[in-house]
């Protein structure tokens, strides 16, 4: 079955930081090949794409310091796209008994960034307090998989609630788990953001959580740093989410809402709408991206495609 996915991005530094240390990435997962030689009339050298396989999603957040912080960020998210473009088997169509071995692979592209920021701060030991949360996910309509580290979240809104996927790796939510506090008493803890679990740090160790959902048409997923739900109560975010917008309408006032409401941290949010296409409009089944270098601007990033094969031509690089 084909969906269309409305999908927009937005960071900010929100009011009371002198810089961004948040990082996100949206991403098609595309099959293509490239003509070398044929009878055809293709110039050589061309590629061929297929339309949207897939989707990557990807928000982050450092911390250890202004440098430190958006260094390991920035490390952490340039290692998992390039783990995911070169080491990881992608994953198209999900055979059964598949999952599990996908999972593990997933795994290992947060672990290959563990080891990245581990480098770094062998080189330069001044660094060891850097380190960055993550969480991921990776879409192969209908299943996604969620993979986290640290208290960035993943909510999906279904039939107008919102749920909350994710667990955050802090203090405070072991020991509401625990029942030593209530959740409410968790949630206004001094304890609240010391993280036991993060890329980087200055721990070895590292867990790695993979959540696994079935999406449905009209599903909604926004993932989100802590300076959006610290700012903007569950309730309002809900509220927000169901109010009929554009992914862009819906980040733009998330944003406006947790400045608004203070703005203490950093601000990133990542809304996408899996919308059912309309049958009767070819066009549903043509994938429609804005390019790149027609974005809003350096900290915004928006596509709407439709996930299915539609091959399309583009082609090959002049000589010079």
């Amino acid at each position: 079955m084909l969906t269309q996915v409305d999908c927009f991005g937005l960071t900010d530094s929100g009011r009371k930081r002198p810089t961004n240390q948040d990082h996100y990435l949206i991403a098609d997962l595309n099959k293509s090949m490239r003509v070398h030689d044929t009878s055809l009339t293709l110039d050589d050298e061309t590629r061929v794409y297929g339309g949207s396989q897939g989707k990557l999603l990807i928000v982050a957040d450092g911390m250890g310091g202004e440098a430190e912080g958006e260094r390991a960020c920035t490390i952490a998210v340039d290692q998992v796209t390039t783990y995911v473009l070169n080491s990881l088997a992608w994953c198209f169509r999900l055979e059964e008994g598949t999952e599990h071995d996908f999972e593990e692979d997933l795994k290992q592209a947060l672990e290959s960034c563990q080891k990245s920021i581990q480098t770094v701060v062998g080189k330069h030991p001044e660094m060891n307090s850097m380190g960055t949360t993550m969480t991921m996910v990776y879409i192969v309509w209908p299943r996604a998989f969620v993979v986290h580290v640290g208290d960035s979240r993943c909510y999906l809104l279904r039939n107008r609630l919102l749920d909350q996927i994710t667990i955050d790796h802090t203090m405070s939510e072991i020991m509401a788990e625990t029942g030593q506090m209530s959740r409410e008493e968790a949630r206004h803890s001094p304890s609240g953001h010391v993280l036991w679990n993060v890329l980087g740090g200055r721990s070895n160790e590292l867990s790695v959580d993979v959540y696994k959902l079935t999406l449905e048409c009209d599903d909604i997923l926004l993932l989100c740093t802590d300076g959006l739900y610290d700012m903007v109560p569950h309730e309002k975010l809900q509220e927000l989410l169901n109010s009929n917008t554009s992914a862009e309408v819906a980040c733009r006032k998330l944003v406006d809402l947790a400045n608004e409401n203070g703005g203490r941290d950093n601000i990133t949010v990542i809304v996408s709408y899996f919308l059912s296409p309309q049958l009767d409009d070819p066009r549903a089944f043509v994938e429609a991206e804005v390019p790149l270098d027609e974005l809003t601007g350096p900290t915004t990033a928006t596509t709407r495609t439709t996930v299915g094969f539609t091959p399309q031509i583009a082609p090959a690089p002049s000589a010079d």
